[in-house]
């Protein structure tokens, strides 16, 4: 039910966090090794994790529930779109909290749920949903650029990337490719 696209994604970047309670803003690494907790050494990491606010309709804050974002990747080309929304000369991909930077797909952060990046070496990320907004990353951007970060949320809004969880372990390298799989699925029709 998923066939590959003619997609790709170069990985441009990548980062870990290690202690979100620190900094929202993650650190520059050549290479990561993902096993099925998440990105080893990253704070988003873990099997399961409390619920937040992106999911408060479905259960009360802290509940435990699986960690399917254990990974947030977003492309360089909609980091540019951010940025010229919010009229600042650029953003890192790090001060997003991102983990990987990639380029290549269009429309990056509208990837279905369930597609699949499969990397060169064979890693593969299951792709969540598109990572909201969020405040927090408006702090970052004021450390740089004072009074822009309460733009961010407005000028990230669809375009912020995607959040995903581990389906095949390895270790990812700066340099090499995501291919993307996509699912065979119809659109619901009454979701509106």
């Amino acid at each position: 039910m998923l066939k590959p696209s003619k997609f790709n994604a170069n990985i441009d970047a990548l980062f870990v966090n290690h202690n979100r309670d620190l900094t929202l803003a993650s650190i520059t690494t050549t290479s990561a090794k993902l096993d099925y907790l998440g990105m080893q050494g990253e704070a988003h990491g873990g099997l399961t994790r409390p619920s937040c606010s992106r999911v408060l309709a479905q259960y009360p804050r802290g509940t435990e529930i699986r960690n399917v974002r254990q990974i947030t990747i977003i492309s360089a080309e909609e980091l540019l779109k951010i940025a010229a929304n919010m009229d600042v000369p650029y953003l890192k991909p790090e001060w997003l909290g991102a983990n990987i930077l990639v380029s290549g797909i269009p429309d990056f952060s509208l990837i279905p749920p369930s597609s699949r990046l499969i990397s060169d070496s064979g890693v593969s990320i299951v792709v969540d949903m598109i990572n909201g907004p969020c405040r927090f990353v408006g702090e970052v951007i004021d450390e740089t650029f004072p009074g822009k970060g309460k733009f961010f949320a407005k000028a990230a809004y669809n375009i912020r990337g995607i959040t995903g969880w581990v389906e095949k372990t390895g270790t990812l390298v700066q340099g090499e490719s995501f291919r993307l799989h996509l699912p065979v699925q119809p659109v619901f029709p009454h979701s509106a």
